[in-house]
C-alpha cells in the first residue's frame, strides 16, 4: 500500500504510470479472490484506496490545486 505523504511528492508522470500499475494489481486480485486463490482478502481493499488516493492526487493537478512536481531524473 502507497502512503499519502509519498503519493504528494511524485510527479504527475510518475502518478500516471502508478496508477496503471495499481489497477492492474487490483484487477489480479479480484480475479484471484474469485478463484478462491487469495490468502488475504483485505488486499483488495487496500489496493482499491491505492488507487483512489492516487486518482485523487492525479485530480488535484488537473484542477491545478497542486503544482506540478520537477521530475528527479
Amino acid at each position: 500500500m502507497i502512503r499519502m505523504e509519498d503519493i504528494k511528492q511524485l510527479p504527475l508522470e510518475e502518478l500516471k504510470i502508478r496508477l496503471q500499475d495499481a489497477e492492474d494489481e487490483l484487477s489480479d486480485l479480484r480475479f484471484q479472490l474469485a478463484l478462491h486463490q487469495l490468502d488475504d482478502p483485505l488486499k483488495v481493499r487496500h489496493m482499491r484506496r491505492s488507487v483512489a488516493r492516487i486518482k485523487t492526487v492525479i485530480r488535484e493537478y488537473e484542477l491545478g490545486l497542486r503544482e506540478a512536481v520537477q521530475s528527479q531524473n
